[in-house]
C-alpha cells in the first residue's frame, strides 16, 4: 500500500485506487491511497506551520536537500524509468530520459539556491539607499497531468522549494506510482517536516481543496483547458497567484525548400512520439503544396516502420494509448476528420497484442482545412492532419490561426523564412529544424493564447512565479 505522505509521516488515505498498466490492463503496479478534503485540509496547515522556518533558514541546507533529490534520481534512471513505462505507457527509452530529466532539474534548482540575488541602488533622495530582494510566496499547491509523470511535478517542485516555499502536491490519479517514489526521495532528502506533503486523490476533493484555501498562496497547474479555467475562475478569484499551461494545438511549418528527410522525421517525431500524448506535440502538418505529396508518402513510409507494442518491449517506438478514456477520445476525433472530409492515409486503428492493452497505430489525417475540429481541438493522442499551403505566408497565417499558442516549428533552408517565423509566429516556443516536443531544463517552457496564464516554468525564469518581490528604503 502507498500513502499520502503529510507532515512528514505517511498517512493512510480514505480509500484506495488501483494503478493500472495501459500496456497489460491485467497488471496492476499496486494500490495507492486517496485523500479526501480534511487530509487535504491538514497537508495545507502542515505547510502553513513549516512555511516560516523553511523560507528564513539555510539556503545550503535547501541546496544539499535538493542535490540529494537529484543524485538519487539520476542514480535510479533505470528502475524508475522502468515504473514510468510501466504506469504510463510511454516507452523505456523515453522513460528513463524523463527520469534523467528531472534528475537535471533538480540539480539545476539546486544550484539556484545560492544564486539568488537582488539589487542594491541608491535612491532618487539623498541619504536613502534601495534594496531590491525576492522573498517565497508561501504555501504552494502543485497539481500535474498525466503525461509526464515526474519530469512536470520536478520543474514545479524543483523551484518551489528552492526559493524557500512550502508544497501541496497533488499528481494526476492515473500515473501515482512515479509521484509516490519521488516523494519518498524527497521525503528522505532531509527536508523539514511539513514543507513538502504528497496527497493523491481526486481534483473534486483534493484539487478543489487546495484551490479554496485561503492559505495555499499560489497554484501551479498543468491540464485540461476545462479544469484550467476552473483554476483561475476559483483561486484566482480569491487573490492566490496563478501558473497555467494548458495545452496546444501545435503547427508545424514544411516549406517546398525543407531538407524533405529531416521535414519528415521531425514531424514523425514530433507528433507521434511519446504516443503523442505531449502538450507540445506537432498536431497540424502545414505543407507547402509542391511538396505535400512527397511528405505525406515519405511520412507514411516512416510511419509504417514503426513498431506499436508494450512500452517496456526492446524495440517499441510507440508504447500504448494512457487508458481506455483516451483512447476513445483519440477514435472519436479519427472518426470525425474523416467526417469533416479529411482521408485518413494511414493507421488510426486499435491493434491486438499479446496483452490486452490501449494500442492505436499512429493516424494521419490529409486533407483538413483550418476551419475542422480536428485541426483547431486538442486531441492528445498520435493524430495530426495535414493542412496544404500556397506559400509561405500563407502557412504562418494558418499556423497563427489559432486559440493556442504553445508551440511551433518550421521546416525550411531559408534563413529569411526561419527569421521571419521566430519573429513572427504567436507561440511562446519556436523551433527550426527542430521538433516542437522535446525542450530543454534551464530554459523558459510556456505559451501564449489559450495555452497558458502566468509566468514561464523552467529555468531561471521559474522565480518569476514562485517568489515575490521587495522593495525596501533605508533611510542612512
Amino acid at each position: 500500500m502507498h500513502h499520502n505522505f503529510i507532515n512528514g509521516q505517511w498517512t493512510p488515505g480514505v480509500g484506495t485506487r488501483p494503478n493500472v498498466n495501459p500496456s497489460d490492463t491485467r497488471d496492476v503496479v499496486g494500490e495507492f491511497a486517496q485523500a479526501d478534503a480534511a487530509q487535504t485540509a491538514q497537508a495545507i496547515a502542515a505547510a502553513r506551520a513549516a512555511f516560516p522556518a523553511w523560507a528564513t533558514g539555510s539556503i545550503q541546507a535547501r541546496a544539499d536537500a535538493l542535490e540529494k533529490i537529484a543524485a538519487e534520481l539520476l542514480a535510479r534512471k533505470d528502475e524508475l524509468g522502468n515504473l514510468l513505462a510501466r504506469e504510463e505507457g510511454k516507452t523505456l527509452p523515453e522513460a528513463v530520459g524523463e527520469v534523467v530529466r528531472a534528475g537535471m532539474i533538480f540539480r539545476f534548482f539546486a544550484g539556484e539556491v545560492v544564486r539568488q540575488c537582488g539589487e542594491h541602488l541608491p535612491s532618487v533622495r539623498p541619504g536613502i539607499t534601495v534594496d531590491v530582494t525576492r522573498e517565497p510566496v508561501g504555501v504552494v499547491g502543485i497539481i500535474t497531468p498525466w503525461n509526464f509523470p515526474i519530469a512536470i511535478p520536478a520543474w514545479k517542485i524543483a523551484p518551489a522549494l528552492a526559493y524557500g516555499n512550502c508544497v501541496v502536491f497533488k499528481p494526476a490519479e492515473l500515473v501515482p506510482g512515479s509521484a509516490w517514489a519521488l516523494a519518498d526521495i524527497i521525503a528522505r532528502s532531509g527536508i523539514p517536516p511539513g514543507v513538502f506533503n504528497l496527497v493523491m486523490g481526486p481534483g473534486r476533493a483534493v484539487g478543489q481543496t487546495l484551490l479554496e484555501s485561503t492559505d495555499v498562496n499560489a497554484i501551479s497547474f498543468t491540464g485540461s483547458i476545462s479544469t484550467g479555467q476552473r483554476v483561475l475562475a476559483t483561486a484566482g478569484l480569491r487573490g492566490a497567484k496563478v501558473q497555467l499551461e494548458m495545452g496546444g494545438k501545435n503547427p508545424l511549418i514544411v516549406l517546398a525548400d525543407a531538407d524533405l528527410p529531416q521535414a519528415v522525421e521531425v514531424a514523425v517525431q514530433g507528433s507521434y512520439f511519446s504516443t503523442g500524448q505531449r502538450c507540445t506535440a506537432s498536431s497540424r502538418l502545414i505543407v507547402e503544396r509542391s511538396v505535400l505529396p512527397a511528405f505525406v508518402d515519405g511520412v507514411k513510409a516512416r510511419l509504417a516502420s514503426l513498431k506499436v507494442d508494450d512500452a517496456r518491449a526492446p524495440g517499441t517506438d510507440i508504447g500504448p494509448v494512457v487508458d481506455a478514456d483516451q483512447l476513445a477520445q483519440d477514435e472519436l476525433y479519427i472518426a470525425l476528420g474523416q467526417q469533416e472530409g479529411c482521408e485518413l492515409a494511414f493507421g488510426g486503428q486499435r491493434v491486438e497484442r499479446s496483452a490486452p492493452g490501449f494500442y492505436l497505430t499512429p493516424a494521419l489525417l490529409v486533407g483538413a482545412r483550418a476551419d475542422m475540429r480536428v485541426a483547431r481541438e486538442e486531441i492528445f493522442g498520435p493524430v495530426a492532419c495535414v493542412i496544404q499551403a500556397d506559400d509561405y505566408e500563407h502557412a504562418l497565417h494558418l499556423a497563427n490561426d489559432s486559440p493556442f499558442g504553445l508551440s511551433a516549428g518550421i521546416c525550411t533552408t531559408s534563413l529569411k523564412h526561419a527569421t521571419h517565423f521566430k519573429r513572427h509566429m504567436q507561440a511562446g516556443m519556436v523551433m527550426v529544424n527542430v521538433a516542437t516536443a522535446g525542450v530543454d531544463y534551464h530554459v523558459p517552457f510556456g505559451g501564449r493564447k489559450g495555452s497558458s496564464v502566468g509566468p514561464r516554468e523552467q529555468g531561471r525564469y521559474a522565480a518569476e512565479f514562485f517568489t515575490t518581490v521587495k522593495t525596501a528604503y533605508t533611510q542612512s
